[in-house]
């Protein structure tokens, strides 16, 4: 891969992704996959004014040996330090820039039931820290190869050739074009007319339906918005915190689900993926699910994480021709893959997308039916048959998708 590609993804993470501004700390979390890239983004973020640059690094041999040598009780302390680091960033609110490199079958076979009892004692003492920079601070998330996962994508090739397929793949799903900051602009302003469509509709409900199986509505909040592309904090710095992202979301009301939802593509979920799997809902949470026998258990657990785990969070679409779709990879990775189908997610909502969000308590976003959870799960339901109607409170149909795309 040529160093000038490489330095133009990483200006274009820091510029169009993180937006770093001048004098801000900046996180970024990575894998030891590429320590070269890693380097790359650092340098771009002091570039752009950065006062200091910190690397968190991770490595899923650590976790697995953390998981299965630590003790139940110690594995679910969060030790002082890292409560004080947490405390630090919401006082400082550094820009986040998170790379994604993991092998998608990297944890299999780890003690699930272990890590989710630790991560239910460790999210009180999160939570509030978390709440307090929530909407107020950039963050993006991007993705590198890492050996593994590049084996996965591409099996039948060398590990170096496809460490390399995987590069060009990633790269041109992330618009590095010869001008990457544009065609981010050009495509942020595409999604925004996505979007005030929708919005202007004010629709109650969504009723979607695939020849996989998939037929559900989903109540919407009439206080929610549809949204794309990038984001704007509370401080009015505007940033795109996933890349690639093709989607329009909007947060539902977790308490109006109903019906059958079927899984179109694999999800890499804790270091296992999972397929073939559907769920069913009634008044809003997960009755049942139905799959192989490794999709089930990973899937009871979330469900019963906490008390929203078991509803939906997001509803996000996405048309069937869309790039990712299109490039024919399957990436086993949910930042490209829910950019190639309509997708929805467990766990929690997003309160940034009720109107007003910055003036409203925890209270009022529970009462309105906004979803929360210590989990955040999405799973692709889309395909090239999807066909979404959507509602009005006075009973008007309008069509949103049909035959997998945009019906406008």
């Amino acid at each position: 891969m040529k160093k000038s590609q490489l330095k133009k993804y990483a200006k274009l993470v820091v510029k169009m992704g993180a937006n770093v501004r001048k004098g801000q700390p900046v996180v970024i979390n990575a894998g030891l996959d590429q320590p070269e890239f890693v380097t790359m983004v650092v340098e771009q973020a002091y570039k752009a004014g950065a006062s200091r640059v910190t690397v968190d690094w991770a490595h899923q041999p650590l976790t697995r040996l953390n998981v299965t040598y630590m003790t139940d009780e110690e594995l679910a302390k969060m030790p002082e330090w890292a409560i004080s680091r947490m405390k630090h960033y919401a006082e400082t609110l550094p820009a986040m820039i998170h790379i994604m490199s993991a092998d998608p079958d990297g944890l299999k076979g780890i003690d699930q039931k272990k890590m989710s009892a630790a991560q239910r004692k460790t999210y009180p003492i999160i939570k509030p820290i978390r709440d307090s920079m929530e909407n107020k601070y950039q963050w993006t998330i991007i993705a590198v190869p890492g050996k593994a996962w590049a084996r996965k994508v591409f099996p039948n090739l060398s590990p170096k050739k496809a460490v390399a397929a995987l590069w060009d793949a990633i790269l041109q799903c992330t618009r590095v074009t010869a001008n990457p900051i544009k065609a981010w602009k050009d495509h942020n302003a595409d999604i925004k007319v996505r979007y005030d469509y929708l919005n202007a509709l004010h629709l109650d409900h969504l009723h979607i339906t695939t020849k996989e199986g998939s037929d559900f509505t989903v109540g919407l909040i009439p206080e929610a918005e549809w949204l794309g592309g990038g984001e704007t904090t509370t401080r009015g710095v505007f940033f795109n915190p996933n890349m690639p992202t093709e989607e329009v979301f909007i947060t539902p009301d977790k308490r109006r689900t109903s019906g059958k939802i079927v899984a179109t593509m694999p999800l890499s979920f804790k270091g296992e993926v999972i397929d073939n799997f559907s769920l069913e809902f009634k008044d809003g949470k997960v009755t049942d699910i139905h799959g192989p026998d490794n999709a089930i258990a990973l899937l009871k657990e979330l469900v019963a994480m906490d008390e929203g785990s078991s509803m939906l969070g997001e509803v996000a679409l996405v048309p069937f021709e869309s790039p990712i779709r299109q490039s024919g990879v399957l990436f086993y990775n949910t930042l490209f893959d829910e950019n190639a189908a309509c997708h929805v997610a467990l766990g929690r909502g997003f309160s940034n997308l009720i109107k007003g969000f910055d003036k409203l308590t925890q209270a009022d976003f529970k009462a309105m039916g906004v979803n929360e959870s210590m989990m955040h799960v999405d799973f692709m339901i889309g395909s090239r048959s999807t066909n979404i109607v959507g509602f009005t409170k006075d009973g008007k149909k309008i069509q949103i998708f049909k035959d997998g795309n945009w019906a406008f």
